[in-house]
């Protein structure tokens, strides 16, 4: 690889099976599955780069968008693919895409988390490693 070549922002792909208490009345997953999909993908990516440490209790999320495409059901494995989409003074923005076992886009979205102190609370700046982790530590595997 060039030194010069650019570097690729963080990304990762995961397997997580719809378990029984992701089932709404309907036997469908319940919204709040995608979430912790997406959380179990942010854990894997940031255990990965090495930060988790660093980064777990320490950013929490300030928005949340997902689009519902299809149904999941109990049992049913899905494909979560998590990528740094921009890393700004003290947050990230990740973008989202959960696909079923044939590849077709069940949820997509994204959801953006701040960097925080750890007394009052407060945005901080990413450290520079934290922020080279995440904008260019390209893609993972768990």
């Amino acid at each position: 690889m060039s030194l010069d070549a650019p570097l690729s922002p963080a990304s990762i792909r995961i397997r997580q099976r719809v378990e029984w208490l992701d089932t709404d009345a309907a036997g469908i997953y319940h919204w709040s599955t995608i979430i912790r999909f997406a959380e179990a993908a942010e854990a894997a990516l940031h255990n990965a780069l090495g930060i988790a440490g660093e980064t777990f209790g320490f950013t929490p999320r300030v928005s949340v968008r997902f689009d519902f495409r299809r149904p999941l059901r109990f049992n049913d494995e899905a494909s979560v693919v998590l990528a740094v989409a921009d890393v700004g003074r003290s947050s990230v923005r990740y973008t989202l895409l959960v696909t079923d076992i044939a590849d077709h886009p069940v949820a997509e979205g994204e959801f953006v988390t701040v960097f925080i102190d750890g007394q009052g609370g407060r945005s901080r700046p990413w450290p520079e490693h934290l922020r080279s982790a995440l904008a260019g530590g390209g893609s993972q595997t768990r």
